[in-house]
């Protein structure tokens, strides 16, 4: 699934810079695809918060919030410094300056005006997913009390949260010049939450059949990305949209990350013929370096092959890109990502060794695999 999301947002990037949004009836839809951020978001909620609601359902310790951290920071850090250092360094039109580097190092370009620079502009999503990282904790401390028989108002009061997310656009912020308070957590939470609700119902080993059906749940998904697709979740690209369509388009995200993570989550176990191929999960584990490169990649497609931005060839430019990205991700992963993630375990085992437990997950085995932790991820 995430590597199926992170080629969609390389899609609608392609068809932005090369104008084929702009196609009557499928450029539209051509620049919603940004909405399988949706799906990345929704993905986190429910991969991180599991452990807490499986804590909270059978009563078990809470999952370490040091560990945790550890692993995120692991996870999401090493690779996207890279990708930063390469794009400030050696990408023709990208900012400078040390603002520009502290703010993308820093993962807080939706806070410091005119830090979102060529080349890593689609970070401002990992920037919302680093927020979500920090405050899930939060979240856990929060929900501490409703244990046992009172984890039954888990959901409700999760659903609550994201329902009073929706309105986060109508709230009078003021930012400096060039920022937008749209574009911090609060804005993006039912996202996470969609995901985050799925972990209690895993948890709670209960909900409504018809969230499993994959069918219905298909037609759900398919309906709210086409209604994502017209005015009523605003203009697409950079244009900002009014706080009531803002709104639309997160109600509209969390229905469609829900709605495609629901029957593979709550479902009987089922083999996915597609989703469990070699050629697709071996793509699932490059999701992230696909996410982190595909737009520096991009930008050097024009200048290779010829090719002016904003003047067509939407086909030949997607498939020009993949092909640059796929390769990249690979190398992304085998030399940066997998060896980091091995380190950060060896770390922890040796932490434990020395007398400093990090604590242990209260998630069920399959969420302590190294694939269940590779997929926790950000990406967008």
């Amino acid at each position: 699934m995430r590597g199926f999301a992170a080629l969609g947002v390389l899609l609608t990037h392609v068809a932005f810079q090369t104008s084929a949004v702009d196609t009557p009836f499928i450029g539209p839809i051509w620049g919603r695809f940004d909405m399988t951020v949706a799906v990345f978001f929704g993905l986190s909620g429910f991969l991180l918060w599991r452990p807490h609601a499986v804590a909270a359902h059978d009563l078990t310790r809470r999952p370490s919030t040091a560990r945790y951290l550890l692993n995120r920071a692991a996870r999401i850090l090493p690779a996207y410094w890279v990708v930063v250092c390469v794009v400030l360094l050696f990408l023709p039109g990208a900012g400078s300056g040390l603002q520009v580097w502290l703010a993308n190092l820093g993962l807080v370009q939706v806070f410091v005006a005119l830090t979102l620079t060529d080349g890593l502009t689609q970070m401002w999503s990992l920037s919302v997913e680093v927020a979500f990282y920090l405050v899930l904790p939060l979240f856990g401390y929060a929900l501490m009390a409703l244990r046992g028989r009172r984890a039954r108002l888990r959901a409700p009061a999760l659903l609550g949260l994201g329902v009073l997310a929706l309105g986060w656009s109508f709230v009078p912020v003021s930012t400096p010049e060039f920022i937008h308070a749209d574009n911090w957590l609060p804005g993006y939470l039912p996202w996470f939450v969609a995901g985050m609700l799925l972990a209690e119902f895993v948890a709670a080993g209960s909900a409504p059949r018809l969230l499993a059906r994959p069918v219905p749940m298909a037609l759900l998904a398919v309906t709210a990305f086409l209604l994502s697709a017209t005015e009523l979740a605003g203009p697409a690209g950079l244009t900002r949209a009014e706080p009531w369509q803002h709104a639309v388009k997160m109600g509209l995200g969390a229905v469609l990350g829900f709605a495609l993570l629901a029957p593979l989550v709550l479902g009987p176990p089922r083999r996915h013929r597609i989703l469990e191929h070699p050629a697709t999960l071996m793509l699932g584990r490059w999701s992230y370096g696909i996410f982190l490169w595909h737009l520096v990649l991009l930008q050097t497609v024009f200048p290779i092959f010829g090719v002016v931005a904003f003047s067509g060839q939407f086909v030949f430019v997607l498939v020009a890109t993949v092909a640059l990205t796929i390769p990249v991700a690979a190398a992304s992963y085998a030399l940066v990502e997998e060896p980091v993630r091995l380190a950060a375990r060896r770390l922890e085992r040796s932490w434990s060794i020395g007398g400093t437990n990090l604590g242990h997950s209260a998630a069920p085995a399959s969420a302590a695999t190294p694939t269940a932790n590779t997929a926790s991820s950000a990406g967008n």
